[in-house]
């Protein structure tokens, strides 16, 4: 409000009304400024709300802890109330699924004390049975085994004869394959730190320190290096991978801080377009994200990378021998993200159009790539068209410094690499099969808080490789690393490829129908 009298010359009023709007122009512009900070600012929460893997805070930690555990205590409560109540017709529930077959069975019989009847005295004969069965836990045990070499001698010459002692998967070591492959599964599959193993194992009256588990691990990686390198060799001889990477905090020596180290992670995996081939997993450590490393890791390689829009992999596009796949899933992620934070009416059209596209990926999912390429050209490729009119047009409707118009922008930057999986039926519609391998890293980097050295993100690269094949392959992890370390020791080096995964899995079959 104006607290000085107009002036009456026209001139001055005008130069004043003039000024006035500059100061009102020079202020709409802050709180646009402003609101677009705040919107930014509540999507960058948003986001860290939903954030599925890294770190998180303390406090958010431990409100999640909580939660889990007023969780157990009111399923525990309701389990206890129930018990007390007094029996009442079963309401209709699900059919309970049965206990796996391969489980061993304990019968135990509970027949009546006596054969005379209760009633009358007569003599009782079988009329049938009720048979049920309660899954029970037995704790996991130990065992020693005891090598006994008998010395014989010779009457005649005394020549003394004695059978050589098997070979140990590590050198005089005391553990054997079987806990060897625990320790193992434990830290990177279940995400027990050592230290925690050892005080489980304290319970069952075992002392192994952390250091002595620690000296296991090592020496078992040394063992598994050939196998590791096999799965590289044949991870990387396809045409086309899936790669991601993550990061993995590790301990700089001498400095009591962690260093930012990186877990890259390449997937060969084609079952989704109809292939036969094994899919396999290897991952590669790195000390930093310089673009260096994953062109030193696949220098060898010539295809198709499916992966995210990391610079670093810039030159390997370069030199042409790579062709760069891009991930619908990352763009998803972006209108997702701002459609939870501002309930964007634009955000959420962007992920219905994408939503078809998905929709028809699960359709053909398995189909061979010449079946897919045909489907996606015909039904998907006018799709896309469209999505690529709306989002250009969308793009001048909005602020240029939204987020909004930052994900349309990151779109149309990859669109030549988003739309790749139309016209090739090998490329999947975004790179889930290596976001899907990093989860184990992400677990196990909560868990284990840091790598100890570099030598340690390299171990950890060479053992995630392998338990994410197995699983991959449908094995049991354990079971592969315990019957690998039983017989890699004494296996020819250059037939150590036959110990991979999916060459373990056909050879268990086969046996088992040799068995029947």
């Amino acid at each position: 409000m104006l607290t000085t009298p107009l002036p009456d010359d026209p001139q001055t009023l005008k130069a004043l009304i003039g000024e006035l709007v500059g100061q009102l122009d020079a202020k709409h512009q802050a709180i646009t400024s402003l609101e677009q900070r705040i919107a930014d600012l509540q999507l960058q929460i948003a986001v860290l709300r939903r954030a599925r893997f890294g770190r998180r805070s303390e406090k958010l930690d431990e409100q999640l802890s909580q939660l889990e555990l007023m969780l157990e205590e009111l399923h525990s409560t309701h389990a206890e109330v129930a018990a007390d109540k007094p029996a009442r017709p079963a309401a209709k529930r699900p059919v309970r699924k049965p206990l796996p077959d391969h489980l061993p069975r304990e019968t135990q019989t509970l027949a009546p004390e006596t054969d005379a009847c209760p009633t009358c005295g007569g003599h009782l004969k079988p009329l049938g049975e009720d048979v049920s069965e309660i899954l029970e836990y037995v704790p996991a045990s130990f065992k020693v085994i005891r090598i006994v070499r008998p010395k014989c001698a010779c009457s005649t010459c005394d020549a003394i004869v004695q059978t050589e002692a098997p070979s140990r998967p590590i050198a005089r070591g005391l553990a054997g394959p079987g806990l060897l492959a625990h320790v193992l599964v434990g830290k990177y599959a279940d995400h027990l730190p050592l230290y925690r193993q050892s005080e489980i194992y304290a319970r069952e009256g075992i002392e192994l320190p952390r250091s002595t588990l620690a000296e296991w691990v090592g020496g078992t990686h040394h063992l598994l290096r050939p196998l590791v390198a096999a799965l590289r060799r044949y991870v990387l001889e396809t045409n086309k991978l899936h790669g991601d990477d993550t990061p993995i905090p590790v301990l700089a020596p001498g400095k009591g801080k962690t260093k930012t180290g990186r877990l890259w992670t390449y997937v060969r995996d084609d079952r989704p377009a109809g292939s036969q081939e094994a899919p396999a997993v290897w991952f590669a450590y790195s000390p930093n994200r310089q673009g260096t490393h994953p062109q030193q890791h696949l220098q060898s390689f010539e295809g198709i990378l499916q992966a995210d829009a990391y610079a670093g992999f810039g030159k390997l596009y370069d030199c042409g021998r790579v062709v760069p796949a891009a991930c619908w899933a990352h763009v998803r992620r972006k209108f997702y993200e701002i459609a939870e934070a501002h309930d964007s009416p634009l955000a959420q059209a962007a992920l219905q159009r994408i939503g078809a596209l998905y929709a028809i990926e699960a359709e053909i999912r398995g189909q061979l790539p010449n079946e897919r390429q045909a489907v996606r050209q015909a039904r998907a490729g006018p799709l896309l068209d469209e999505l690529h009119a709306w989002l250009t047009d969308t793009l001048h409707q909005v602020s240029r410094k939204s987020a909004l118009a930052k994900a349309i922008g990151y779109t149309l930057k990859l669109w030549p690499a988003l739309i790749r999986y139309r016209d090739d039926g090998r490329v999947e519609i975004d790179n889930n099969a290596a976001e899907r391998a990093l989860r184990a890293v992400a677990l196990g980097r909560k868990n284990y808080l840091f790598a100890g050295s570099d030598a340690g993100g390299e171990r950890a690269a060479a053992i995630y490789s392998l338990i994410g094949t197995a699983k991959l392959n449908g094995l049991d992890p354990e079971a592969y690393l315990r019957d690998v370390l039983t017989r890699i020791a004494d296996y020819p080096v250059n037939r150590v490829d036959e110990l991979l995964p999916w060459r373990i899995a056909v050879e268990d079959k086969n046996n088992l129908e040799q068995a029947a």
